[in-house]
C-alpha cells in the first residue's frame, strides 16, 4: 500500500512537471515576433522564430505580427488649394517596427488602425490642401502620395510603427459637382460643334458661290462664244445666199418662192382667199414666174375685190 501510495505522488509530480515545462515553453513563429510580460509589465521582446522558454505562471507571451498589415481608411472630402473640393480614397500599408512601444501606447492591432487613421486624415488634407485639383489628379500625384507617407510615418513613429507606402486609390469631385462638370464639358463640346459646323457651312457657302460663279462666267463665256460662232455662221450663209442670188435671180426667187408656199399652206386653221392671178401664184400660172397680162374686166366697175382674210 505503501508504494501505491509512492508511486501516485511520483505520477503527481510527473504530471506536475509537465504542466510547469509546458507553461515554461512557447513557440515563435515566422509571421510573429512575442513581447514577454512579467506580472503585466514587458521584461523583453523575442524576434527570432523557434522554442523559446518563460517564467511558469508569472511571465505571459504576446504575438505580435511582425508583417506588412494593411490600413483601409474611408473616403473623405478634401479642399485643394483653388477651392475645389475632392473625395479621396486613400489606403496605407504599415508594419510594426517596436513592439514595446506598440503595446504601451497602443496595444492592439485595432487601436494601431484607428489611430493611424486618424493621422492618415490629418495627412492627406494638410498635403493636398496646398495642391490644386489639377496637381492631384494628374501632375504630381505621386509626389503628394510620398509626401503623405512621410509626414504619417514621423507621425507615427512615436507608437512604433514605421509606415511602408500610402496611395490614393481614387480623388475625384463630389457626385454634385462632377455633375456640373460633366454638363459644363457637354455644353462646351456643343458649343464647339456647333461652331464647327458654322465654319463648315461658311466654308461650303464659300465654295458653292465660287463654283456658282465660275459656272456663271463659263455660261456667259461660252454663251458669247455660241453667239459669235452662230453670227459668224450667219455672216457666211447670208453671203451665200447672197452670192446664189448674184450668179442666178431667178432660181433664188423661184426657191424664196417655194419656201413661201410651203410657209403659208400649211394645214392650220388660217384660211386665205386669193385670186388666181395673184403675183403670190404666179408660179403655178408660169414656170418662169412671169406675171400674166391684165385682161380689161367686162363690168364697168372697178377692179376685182380686194384680198379678204377669212377663219
Amino acid at each position: 500500500m505503501k508504494t501505491n501510495f509512492i508511486g501516485g505522488i511520483a505520477a503527481i509530480l510527473i504530471v506536475a512537471a509537465l504542466f510547469v515545462a509546458y507553461s515554461s515553453l512557447f513557440t515563435v513563429y515566422q509571421t510573429q515576433q512575442a513581447l514577454v510580460l512579467r506580472l503585466g509589465q514587458p521584461v523583453h521582446v523575442i524576434s527570432d522564430p523557434g522554442l523559446h522558454v518563460k517564467a511558469p505562471f508569472i511571465d505571459n507571451v504576446i504575438g505580435i505580427d511582425k508583417r506588412i498589415l494593411d490600413l483601409e481608411a474611408p473616403a473623405q472630402e478634401v479642399i485643394a488649394s483653388d477651392q475645389k473640393r475632392l473625395v479621396v480614397d486613400a489606403f496605407a500599408r504599415y508594419r510594426i517596427k517596436d513592439p514595446l512601444r506598440f503595446y504601451q501606447t497602443l496595444g492592439s492591432v485595432d487601436g494601431a488602425n484607428s489611430q493611424l487613421k486618424i493621422l492618415l486624415n490629418s495627412a492627406l488634407r494638410r498635403v493636398l490642401g496646398e495642391a490644386t485639383f489639377i496637381h492631384v489628379v494628374r501632375d504630381q500625384r505621386a509626389d503628394l502620395m510620398a509626401r503623405i507617407r512621410e509626414l504619417v510615418d514621423r507621425e507615427a513613429g512615436g507608437y512604433g510603427i514605421q509606415v511602408v507606402d500610402v496611395r490614393i486609390r481614387r480623388a475625384d469631385l463630389p457626385e454634385q459637382n462632377s455633375q456640373a462638370v460633366y454638363q459644363r464639358m457637354q455644353t462646351e463640346r456643343q458649343r464647339e460643334a456647333a461652331e464647327f459646323r458654322a465654319q463648315g457651312a461658311q466654308r461650303a457657302q464659300e465654295i458653292r458661290s465660287r463654283a456658282d460663279r465660275e459656272v456663271t462666267v463659263l455660261v456667259a463665256e461660252a454663251t458669247s462664244q455660241s453667239e459669235q460662232i452662230r453670227g459668224e455662221g450667219d455672216a457666211i450663209r447670208n453671203q451665200i445666199f447672197a452670192d446664189a442670188f448674184n450668179k442666178d435671180a431667178d432660181f433664188f426667187t423661184f426657191y424664196r418662192s417655194m419656201q413661201a408656199y410651203e410657209a403659208a399652206l400649211k394645214s392650220n386653221d388660217t384660211r386665205l382667199v386669193l385670186k388666181p392671178d395673184t403675183n403670190f401664184f404666179r408660179y403655178f400660172n408660169d414656170p418662169s414666174g412671169k406675171p400674166r397680162p391684165a385682161q380689161p374686166s367686162a363690168s364697168t366697175g372697178s377692179g376685182a375685190p380686194a384680198t379678204q382674210p377669212a377663219r
